[in-house]
């Protein structure tokens, strides 16, 4: 998630590559990772945090702690925004000094292309000034949206694990134009530009899901026919039922 952020924020012209600085606890895994985008390595979270105005904590949650509680200090001079899923503005004010600035988010892959979300927890201690700095910065990647604490974790599940489904929905429907004939390079193409189109369409119009899918559907025409597969197979309700099954995962920690 880091390096998606990180490439979106300088192919969405937010920031210039050498403003972005990373740590990792694999320094020849974090040069390869870095160098081909010029972005800047540093062996230590304490380098990071005296180069960066605005500290990203992008760690596995429950190594949040471990990496905050030795520059706890520094980072309260800073801006800190966590992309650590299910980590809170509660869990931050318990880890981090009084008085700093900290902000839970939830971005998804699709950032790297400047085309993803990214959900803000509504609770922060950000200024004004400062949380409009931040929904500029965030808006070169994708959608900004604010939400209540209690649906974070279920809104970066929807975000953050979707692009799985949706890929497998694409390569579902190429194998299915490769069954018909079409070259798999082509049926990728088309496919894919045809789940951004849809949602574009949707984004743009605010049109429920199920008129769109209506106005594609005639009387006694053929995706009609499609559609009533879908759902005899229980296409929704699988949908449905895997969020429902990450969700009880989550819980479960």
């Amino acid at each position: 998630m880091a390096q998606a952020l990180a490439r979106g924020l300088v192919r969405g012209g937010a920031v210039e590559a050498s403003d972005i600085g990373a740590c990792a606890r694999d320094w020849d895994k974090l040069q390869r990772n870095t160098a081909p985008y010029g972005f800047r390595a540093f062996a230590t979270a304490a380098e990071v945090v005296s180069f960066a105005d605005v500290v990203v904590i992008a760690v596995k949650p429950y190594q949040v702690e471990a990496v905050v509680a030795p520059i706890r200090e520094a980072l309260k001079a800073k801006m800190v925004v966590s992309v650590a899923a299910g980590v809170t503005s509660d869990d931050y004010e318990r880890m981090l000094a009084p008085g700093t600035a900290h902000l839970s988010t939830c971005p998804n892959t699709p950032v790297a292309v400047c085309e993803g979300i990214v959900v803000f927890e509504r609770r922060h201690t950000l200024s004004d000034a400062q949380l409009k700095e931040m929904e500029e910065l965030f808006s070169h990647v994708g959608l900004v949206l604010t939400i209540d604490t209690a649906l974070l974790s279920m809104a970066g599940t929807i975000c953050g694990c979707s692009p799985a489904f949706v890929a497998m929905f694409i390569e579902a429907l190429a194998d299915a134009a490769l069954k018909h004939g079409i070259p798999r390079a082509d049926a990728y193409r088309m496919v894919s530009q045809m789940v951004v189109g849809t949602g574009k369409l949707q984004l743009e119009t605010g049109q429920h899901p199920g008129a769109m899918k209506d106005a594609v559907c005639s009387p006694g025409g053929t995706t009609i026919v499609g559609v009533g597969e879908l759902e005899q197979r229980g296409f929704r309700g699988a949908v449905i039922a895997a969020i429902d099954a990450i969700d009880a995962k989550i819980r479960r920690k």
